[in-house]
């Protein structure tokens, strides 16, 4: 019987080894998050500024600037978070879906003022997100997946993260103080 090298092409044309589609999957993850984590970090020294700069794109339209500012406070927080999520692969399903809805938004935002290349490049984002949110069966190499080869929910890994956070405080707040021998 011949072995075959898994590090060879298949001899059937157009066949795709599952370990290069979850390497390839697992990289296009990450490249996606650091790009939004990125997106998010780099505005979050100077929200006001982005919230301003939105206000002024927006004046022309029917949107009332309050609706404006809201929708602009919250971009970057929310690229920053789903950015994390996505690249370490923690509730990636949920990420992925809260960033298509943002992406919603922002296309909206987009061609409601006919930024016609922003909205072609948004496009292009929400293709990928579809594509990694479609390919979830081949997010192995993530938070989730090791979660759940020890049996644990990411929101369950969370909970105890918190309760176990919550004794080592309880420990420390009671724990009573030494006395001191004072040697005269």
């Amino acid at each position: 019987m011949k072995t075959r090298n898994p590090d060879l092409p298949h001899s059937a044309p157009g066949s795709l080894r599952t370990s290069d589609i979850v390497a390839a999957y697992t990289l296009l993850r990450i490249i996606v998050g650091v790009n939004y984590f990125n997106h998010g970090f780099t505005r979050l020294g100077n929200i006001p500024g982005f919230v301003s700069g939105m206000v002024e794109r927006f004046q022309d339209t029917f949107l009332p600037t309050f609706l404006v500012q809201i929708n602009a406070f919250i971009v970057s927080p929310v690229e920053l978070i789903v950015g994390i999520l996505i690249t370490i692969g923690l509730f990636t399903r949920s990420a992925l879906i809260a960033t298509l809805l943002l992406m919603v938004m922002l296309m909206y935002g987009a061609t409601l003022i006919q930024s016609w290349d922003t909205a072609a490049s948004q496009l292009i984002y929400d293709l990928i997100l579809a594509i990694l949110l479609a390919g979830l069966g081949y997010n192995t190499v993530s938070v989730d997946r090791w979660l759940q080869k020890r049996g644990q929910t990411p929101a369950q890994a969370v909970q105890n993260s918190g309760q176990n956070l919550m004794r080592v405080a309880r420990r420390i707040l009671l724990r009573k103080p030494r006395r001191r021998n004072s040697r005269a």
